[in-house]
């Protein structure tokens, strides 16, 4: 009975210790991972409406209008100026009358070598054949032309023969009054800027590059203004680098105003606006500063004709002024002729007359041409641009 009992208990204990290491088995299983938490989803911000601030307001202490320091009045208040446009300083030509009087001294250092030449081979004694050769060579040199020397020299031989004696101031005298008959006091020099019909008179200026184009519409534009007249300046040389940039700033010393168009652009409608812009501003004179046309290219030259065509659909032109250089002697006299065919030129301006001695070609271009000297260029300097005179530009060929 007691060995009943006793395997009785020994199966029990056995059977518990079986189970407890089932019971561990599987406690120490690891468990499978939780299913994932759905994320968090955030709300995109609400768009801004009219009159949100752009940023969430904040929590701020706020004072009570009791609370805020006003100022008292005692000390200034200082409010800044804005900073003041700079405004080019306007400068005041000197006046044109009598200016090329003023300047006959310069005009004279450079150019009498032609009336020193002729008044010593005239108070020789002996005026023989070769003597007037020798004077008709002096007026060749100096660019008087074949037709006018040849003039010249038969005026100086009937008067010398007449005369008889010859004193220096008789001399001088007789000189002056034939070079005086050449250049022709009786032509009508005045620059036409004033229409009969309505304002702004129309000044178109031509010429080939180098001759000082640009500069002496500037100049122009200065000896207008200080004549009393107002001046819009049409920048249509569209073709040279930084044309219109210095006829801007010739305006500008002045007062002038400038129109001008895109590097490369149309010449022809640069000077319609400048001309239409006139018309509407009321001004006096409109100058067109025209591209620098080598005479030897008729494409440039018809475009030039075009110019004209154009500005005179908005009103006809007054005056149209060709440049030359007085350097270039009989070439200057090619170019005026080329142009003259391509339009209707009324008046020559004559520059860098200072650095030569070949004063004659204001002769020669009258007679090419058939129109008059009206402007002379007698050095850098901003108003050394002098209307021409006869009587005061032979008496500088002559020297004192």
């Amino acid at each position: 009975m007691e060995t009943v009992i006793l395997a009785v208990v020994i199966a029990v204990v056995v059977l518990g210790a079986l189970g407890g290491l089932v019971v561990g088995s599987r406690r120490r299983k690891p468990l499978p991972p939780p299913p994932p938490s759905a994320p968090d989803i955030t709300a995109p911000p609400a768009e801004p409406h009219v009159g949100d601030e752009a940023e969430t307001p904040r929590d701020e202490p706020r004072r009570t209008i009791e609370e805020v320091d006003l100022p008292d009045g005692s000390a200034p208040v200082t409010v800044e100026e804005p900073p003041a446009l700079e405004v080019p300083e306007i400068e005041v030509p000197e006046p044109t009358a009598g200016r090329l009087v003023r300047l006959r001294a310069r005009l004279s250092r450079s150019q009498n070598a032609l009336g020193k030449g002729l008044l010593a081979l005239l108070s020789r004694e002996h005026l023989d054949e070769d003597t007037w050769e020798e004077i008709e060579d002096v007026l060749l040199t100096a660019d008087v032309g074949v037709q006018p020397t040849q003039e010249l020299v038969d005026g100086l031989r009937e008067r010398v023969k007449v005369l008889g004696t010859r004193t220096p101031e008789e001399l001088r005298g007789l000189l002056r009054a034939e070079l005086l008959k050449l250049v022709d006091p009786g032509m009508d020099r005045t620059v036409r800027t004033e229409p009969e019909t309505s304002k702004p008179g129309i000044v178109m200026v031509v010429g080939v590059n180098g001759t000082g184009k640009t500069t002496t519409t500037g100049k122009l534009a200065r000896v207008l203004v200080a004549d009393g007249r107002s001046v819009v300046l049409g920048a249509a040389d569209t073709f040279r680098a930084a044309a219109a940039d210095q006829l801007q700033t010739w305006g500008e010393r002045v007062g002038a105003y400038t129109v001008r168009g895109p590097e490369g652009g149309d010449p022809a409608s640069v000077a319609f606006d400048a001309v239409k812009e006139g018309k509407e501003m009321g001004v006096d004179v409109v100058l067109i500063d025209t591209a620098g046309r080598l005479h030897t290219k008729t494409g440039l030259m018809d475009e030039l004709g075009k110019v004209k065509r154009v500005v005179e659909k908005q009103a006809p032109l007054d005056e149209v002024l060709l440049v030359l250089d007085a350097t270039t002697g009989q070439n200057g006299l090619v170019q005026a002729r080329v142009f003259a065919e391509v339009v209707d030129i009324t008046g020559i301006v004559l520059t860098k007359l200072d650095g030569t001695a070949k004063g004659g070609i204001v002769v020669a271009v009258q007679r090419e041409l058939g129109v008059p000297v009206k402007l002379i260029g007698l050095g850098e300097g901003v108003d050394d641009l002098a209307p021409f005179e006869a009587e005061a530009f032979v008496d500088a060929l002559i020297g004192d």
